[in-house]
């Protein structure tokens, strides 16, 4: 049994969800599913009528993700002339009463068939579920006690006409966002790209680029400001399995991360999830988007994402701006981040950032560079020629594999959206987190290029002022983007650090 949620019935007769089933959202590998199996599809409308447990927690909320639950379904239909009021009654006076005294008792909700059903002609039905914790008391005394009373004899005696009960126990609590590797490490599984071409998935077989094999998700998440963050994840087919969640820097895409994660998921031996995703900016952003990017704003999408994975916890690693992100996560939301570690960055935004961020804005906009597929403004080769001779040593350009990497980064640069690069980098205008660093807690760590400018004395100085101090790796032969020139020492580094 699958359970749906809905606010209002009217919601299934609107184009945003009729839509989805019929071409070409409907794909045909659904249509040709549905011609294998039968599905029973019923509408009830709530009759307001709910009954809460003190600690009742709703399995839709993050937080309950990993937790069991039962659910006894109990339909009934009624006999012709029967009072409906006395089955209403006898719920309200009686029984759930002394279901509440059941051991493991969570919830019980009444609804009625609904009227998109009666409109077809169908019989109207009542049904009733019951949730209760996996320990529970269900077929002990307490429930004997609930179901054996004369009361209830006399409900099914003279008001029911037919009866039926099921019992369910959790598998799958549907998410935003698709996130099922567990799935995909079945041999039986293959490729597929959702018809909107914004969702695909690798089984472990197969796997999507140098990943060592691990199933892959790449799909996308739509904040509550109607921005769409693409994402990739991959690793570890256990749903329970930990997260590292990366986060990149501004001007670039998640390819950043390409030659890290299986250096990491090697590290760990193959036992984290990693998410990582396109930060808001790297695509223009839509005119419903908060366009004054904050650093609190980029927070707040890395919970968002989490949340869309149902992921209560993670670690969290960032570069740069994601570097920024990365501690501000750790910081604003602490019961959520296991451990994290910035790479590259500030605990306060330099003066005269604006400035110099005006400057390259100013680069981009002479140059005049529009998108070949789209012809939508983008930051262009000036800019990004600029940017990569600041972020990698020297010595990076004498390395050939090197070399194509830090062309290939060059490209994600010139590539980046213009307006979205002007909103996105608004967040690196003013930030100061150093009172916040004196009194955290957690884990947490830095890590630099050692050919990053000022940026080793300056994070020596960051890791000495978060809570009692932390450690700072410095990566020798690396510049602003380690993850990209020395990949395998900064995944053995945050493997240590994720692991303790």
């Amino acid at each position: 049994m699958a359970i749906y949620d809905i606010e209002d019935m009217d919601y299934l007769t609107q184009e945003s969800y009729t839509r989805l089933r019929k071409a070409p959202v409907q794909s045909q590998r659904e249509r040709d599913t549905m011609k294998q199996i039968h599905v029973d599809r019923r509408f009830y409308d709530s009759q307001g009528e709910e009954w809460l447990a003190s600690d009742f927690g709703k399995l839709e909320d993050v937080k309950s993700e990993g937790e069991g639950n039962v659910v006894v379904a109990v339909f009934f239909t009624l006999k012709e002339g029967a009072d409906e009021e006395e089955l209403a009654k006898w719920y309200r006076e009686e029984h759930v009463g002394l279901l509440q005294k059941v051991p493991g008792w969570r919830r019980t909700r009444r609804f009625v068939t609904s009227y998109l059903d009666l409109q077809e002609g169908k019989t109207k039905e009542y049904l009733a579920l019951h949730e209760y914790a996996p320990e529970n008391g269900l077929g002990g005394e307490e429930f004997q006690k609930a179901t054996g009373t004369e009361w209830f004899k006399k409900i099914i005696k003279d008001v029911v006409a037919d009866k039926r009960r099921r019992v369910y126990g959790l598998y799958y609590t549907f998410g935003p966002a698709p996130r099922d590797l567990e799935a995909l490490a079945s041999p039986d599984t293959f490729a597929i790209e959702g018809t909107d071409g914004k969702t695909r998935t690798w089984p472990k077989s197969e796997g999507a680029g140098a990943n060592g094999g691990y199933p892959v998700v790449e799909s996308y998440i739509t904040t509550p400001d109607g921005v769409e963050l693409p994402y990739r994840l991959e690793g570890s087919s256990d749903p329970n399995a930990p997260i590292l969640v990366c986060v990149n820097s501004i001007l670039v895409d998640l390819g950043i991360w390409d030659d890290f994660i299986p250096a990491f998921l090697q590290a760990t031996k193959g036992k984290y999830r990693v998410l990582r995703y396109n930060t808001r900016g790297r695509n223009a952003l839509p005119d419903s988007a908060n366009k004054q990017a904050t650093v609190d704003m980029l927070a707040n999408d890395v919970i968002t994402l989490m949340d869309a994975v149902r992921a209560k916890t993670a670690a969290v690693v960032g570069v740069s701006l994601g570097g920024a992100t990365a501690l501000n996560v750790a910081l604003n939301y602490p019961d959520r981040v296991t451990a994290f570690v910035a790479c590259d960055t500030n605990s306060l935004a330099p003066p005269g950032n604006s400035k110099a961020w005006g400057e390259r804005i100013d680069m981009a906009e002479k140059e005049g560079a529009k998108s070949t597929s789209t012809s939508d403004p983008i930051v262009g080769s000036d800019l990004a020629e600029a940017t990569v001779r600041r972020w990698f040593v020297k010595e990076s350009y004498e390395d050939a594999e090197l070399e194509k990497k830090i062309a290939r980064v060059k490209e994600m640069v010139a590539t980046n959206s213009l307006p979205g690069f002007k909103d996105s980098v608004k967040a690196l205008y003013e930030y100061d987190f150093r009172s916040k660093m004196k009194e955290f807690k957690g884990k947490g760590a830095f890590l630099v290029g050692a050919g990053d400018g000022v940026l080793p004395k300056t994070m020596k100085e960051m890791a000495e002022g978060l809570g009692s101090g932390v450690e700072l790796k410095v990566v020798d032969g690396a510049g602003h983007l380690p993850m990209v020139e020395r990949p395998a020492e900064v995944a053995k580094f945050l493997a240590g650090v994720v692991e303790g």
